[in-house]
């Protein structure tokens, strides 16, 4: 269960490591002067304009802005306007300094969406201390965001989140042209082992399923979801087909060496599952359907020929 008295310190430990903080200011000076605060504790970023500032949101998505408001081109209220009208932009808390101490233009700014209103020339310590109040009731709102999205039984995503984040990740790699893979598995005859051991030992059997095979996923981007019964989909952001295969094996050979009983199954006498592997090149035909049946169907070869084994295929690229 999430605390929210949890320190920031282990709120950003559990989540993102060094947390991205995105500077957008038409003016250099200004920007070194926030790199020297920040750099030590903060991966720090840099946009001298409100366009580059958008286009950096879209790939590198920060957790905190810290935005000027009077830029060439677009200023920072339209940045700001345009963050908040994009869904995936919404959530990231806006921060605007300012040299322009009007109450009607700092209103103006927390109608747009802001959080606060910094006055330049920053007070370090004054910056810093409201970009960690922030950020700590960012990362707080992100957790209990995800609590809607976890499975109660095993702790992981659930569907719902799956497909959410399925054909979120998908666009991004679309824009990117960056690989992405998706592994879709089964436990295998499930059915038999339930009618054996009973439905709470099933229950305790999917936890540790679950749990071994987040010990799989090596970078935060990655994430499990139990797909259904006793299915769990894995999606592996910017992934190519030669780095997740290895990862297929690594899921299976895990479930094996959890040495769960399974007297009724056909392919051990343990717990195993079966594994279908799909990857999306760079540049690839179709769309996230696409890349979903896919898997489906190398899972279903998986079953078809054996069980307890990995099979796996790539999209056709673009001609």
């Amino acid at each position: 269960m999430i605390d929210l008295q949890t320190p920031v310190a282990e709120l950003l430990d559990s989540t993102h490591g060094k947390p991205k903080l995105l500077v957008v200011d038409d003016q250099p000076i200004n920007i070194q002067v926030m790199y020297r605060c920040f750099a030590g504790d903060y991966q720090v970023f840099m946009a001298t304009n409100g366009e580059q500032a958008l286009a950096l949101c879209k790939t590198n998505p920060p957790d905190l802005i810290l935005l000027d408001v009077v830029m060439p081109g677009l200023d920072g209220f339209e940045v700001c306007k345009q963050l908040k009208a994009d869904q995936s932009t919404s959530h990231i808390p806006v921060i605007f300094v300012t040299s322009h101490t009007d109450p009607a233009q700092e209103t103006h700014g927390l109608n747009l969406g802001a959080v606060d209103f910094i006055a330049k020339p920053v007070n370090p310590d004054v910056v810093r201390a409201r970009v960690k109040t922030h950020l700590t009731l960012k990362f707080q709102s992100d957790l209990l965001r995800k609590l809607v999205f976890l499975d109660g039984l095993t702790g992981v995503f659930n569907r719902r989140y799956f497909d959410q984040q399925i054909s979120t990740e998908w666009s991004r790699a679309s824009r990117n042209q960056s690989p992405l893979s998706l592994i879709l598995l089964d436990v295998d005859y499930f059915k038999r082992f339930n009618d054996q051991y009973g439905h709470q030992a099933g229950d305790d059997a999917l936890r540790l399923v679950s749990a071994a095979l987040k010990t799989c996923l090596r970078r935060p981007a990655d994430l499990v979801a139990r797909y259904g019964g006793e299915e769990f989909g894995c999606i592996l952001p910017d992934t190519s087909y030669e780095d997740a295969l290895p990862i297929a094996h690594e899921l299976e050979r895990k479930v094996r060496e959890l040495a769960v009983p399974h007297a009724s199954s056909s392919v051990d006498t343990v717990i195993t599952i079966s594994v279908g592997l799909a990857t999306r090149p760079g540049v690839a035909d179709g769309d996230v359907n696409a890349l979903v049946s896919l898997a489906d169907s190398q899972l279903y070869k998986a079953k078809r020929t054996g069980r307890g084994r990995v099979c796996s295929g790539v999209l056709a690229t673009m001609a």
